[in-house]
């Protein structure tokens, strides 16, 4: 069986000029980044109008194991079925962190023949956009203590902003800066997030112009002076420099899958530790090129789904006219607590012992106004029994359900999902909502998080929780959204409770604010923004031949 990397190796890409003309795109768009990737010219972003009858497919999933359940792989295989029965098509999906391509997911280009090329280049450097975020974050913490050194007339006591990497790497979460004496500055705790959890990424993919981006670069709060009041990276005169920094990271970046559907591929905000979405700015684009736009929000429904309503949906006006949620057979069993080493044994009851998750899922997005399309999304383990007993639970749950087989089959394993998500699309039967409103207090939109989402009975605020809520509503923030940084691995904040948990309290351990990314988040659990590797690292397999093909990646 040909690997993920052997498949897109020995793939036949059209050159970007061409995938450009697909969506009537000429050589001015676009600026080529070799001969297969390119970004839209900024001249290009100006002249896009908005077609107010383009449908957007929101792409998500139940919980899933470990390895994901291959969203990604469902949203490039119904965009290549989309495509293959004549829609005009367009992907806007986000771009893989180097974090879990080196750790335990490996990268974030699809799968089998369902994937988008050149899936090396997208996977390691790409077009050099997470880079930008990275230099920018740190541009603004090195100009943080610069002015803390050079007499620190903003009388900043006490720090909030972090540096990032790019990496997983958990020696880094908390450290000691500063040490060597005056010349070195003043010595003090700090640590790094990863950058898909830089607050910098969220504003990045949040952004709707470069003057947005700048006001919302100025307006994070990196610090809290001696009088308890905010201060801003306005303040300290950084944002010039850091939206010089991002300016071509803003546009976004067009590539193709191995059937040449365009995608934009762009921004990478994960859904345990930010907001899960890719960029409004190739969301607009991908809307205003083609008929039919398939995105996807990260992990599962209780996440990804969650903030792309309650967080880009509300920002940006821009909602669904659809909703496929990816379920596995494999998820499933491990919600029936089946251990991995037997994932792949029949088991008809562990399937309707964690079929609970699915239906959990179901029943969230139906909150949203979605009554959700179920895209079974097919594994070679998978037996007959298996497949038609989930389907049949599926049945009496009276939503729709699709075999999806795109990894082994491309855009001919998706078509029927295709052709089931445009009747659902033509029927126009969803009612798009939001789960609460701006006015409501922080802890009622935890609250109602916490018990409509995550099933839980109660919630509980840890003291530094509820003094940063009372602080951050006195700073006039009170409004924005919650960005809830919990784990993915369980619908509750629990790694270790699977299905769907209840009957329990919601810990809130902290509370933090993103003023610049507009929304405020909340930490529960045990959640890291700075991951480790693994004890095997996806790293150890990855290599490169004197011909410079890489292996190893999946």
């Amino acid at each position: 069986m040909l690997s993920d990397i052997d498949i897109a190796n020995n793939a036949t890409p059209f050159k970007i000029s061409r995938i450009a003309k697909k969506l009537n795109l000429t050589n001015e768009d676009i600026d080529p980044y070799g001969h297969y990737k390119a970004k839209l010219s900024a001249s290009c972003l100006k002249k896009l109008k908005p077609r107010p009858d383009a449908k957007l497919i929101l792409v998500t999933a139940l919980t899933p194991t470990p390895a994901g359940e291959g969203k990604s792989t469902v949203s490039i295989g119904l965009a290549d079925a989309l495509s293959s029965l004549k829609y005009k098509t367009a992907l806007s999906l986000r771009e893989p962190s180097l974090g879990p391509c080196f750790g335990v997911k490996g990268g974030a280009c699809g799968g089998g023949y369902s994937q988008i090329v050149p899936m090396d280049e997208i996977n390691l450097n790409f077009t050099g956009d997470i880079h930008a975020v990275t230099t920018a974050n740190n541009l603004l913490a090195a100009m943080l203590d610069n002015h803390i050194k050079q007499k620190n007339r903003l009388g900043i006591q006490k720090i909030y902003f972090k540096r990032c990497l790019d990496m997983n790497d958990r020696a880094l979460r908390e450290i000691r800066t500063g040490l060597g004496g005056k010349k070195n500055g003043s010595p003090r705790t700090d640590g790094f997030n990863i950058t898909a959890a830089s607050e910098i990424m969220a504003i990045l993919c949040l952004s709707e112009n470069l003057a947005d981006l700048k006001r919302r670069l100025g307006n994070i709060i990196i610090a809290e002076n001696k009088d308890g009041k905010p201060v801003t990276a306005k303040e300290i005169r950084a944002v010039g420099a850091m939206a010089a920094v991002l300016k071509d990271a803003l546009r976004p970046n067009l590539v193709q899958t191995l059937e040449h559907t365009p995608a934009f591929v762009h921004g990478g905000p994960f859904a345990n530790i930010a907001h899960g979405t890719s960029s409004v700015v190739a969301a607009r684009a991908a809307l205003s090129l083609a008929d039919y736009v398939v995105t996807e929000a990260g992990f599962g429904a209780d996440l990804g789904a969650e903030k792309f309503f309650d967080i880009f949906s509300r920002t940006t006006n821009l909602y669904p006219d659809a909703v496929v949620l990816v379920a596995t057979i494999r998820a499933l069993k491990m919600h029936g607590h089946v251990k991995k080493e037997h994932l792949s044994v029949e088991n008809l009851p562990a399937i309707t012992q964690g079929f609970a998750n699915l239906k959990a899922h179901i029943n969230n997005l139906k909150k949203f106004g979605h009554t959700p399309i179920v895209a079974l999304n097919l594994f070679a383990t998978d037996t007959k029994n298996e497949i038609a007993h989930t389907l049949a639970l599926l049945k009496q749950e009276n939503v729709q359900a699709v075999i999806s087989e795109g990894w082994a089959k491309g855009s001919k394993g998706c078509k029927d999902l295709a052709k089931t998500v445009i009747k659902s699309i033509n029927l126009n039967l969803n009612q798009n909502k939001l789960l609460y409103q701006d006015k409501t207090t922080l802890k009622e939109k935890i609250r109602t998080l916490a018990k409509e989402i995550y099933n839980a009975e109660a919630v509980s605020f840890t003291s530094i929780a509820d003094k940063n809520i009372l602080k951050f509503t006195r700073w006039g923030y009170g409004n924005l959204p919650i960005c809830m940084a919990k784990t993915q691995n369980s619908i509750s904040h629990d790694k270790t409770l699977l299905g769907a948990p209840s009957h329990y309290v919601f810990p809130i351990t902290d509370i933090k604010l993103s003023a610049g990314a507009g929304f405020i988040v909340a930490y529960s659990g045990e959640i890291n923004t700075m991951p480790g590797l693994p004890a095997v690292p996806a790293a150890e397999n990855i290599d490169v031949d004197d011909n410079g093909t890489i292996t190893g990646l999946f």
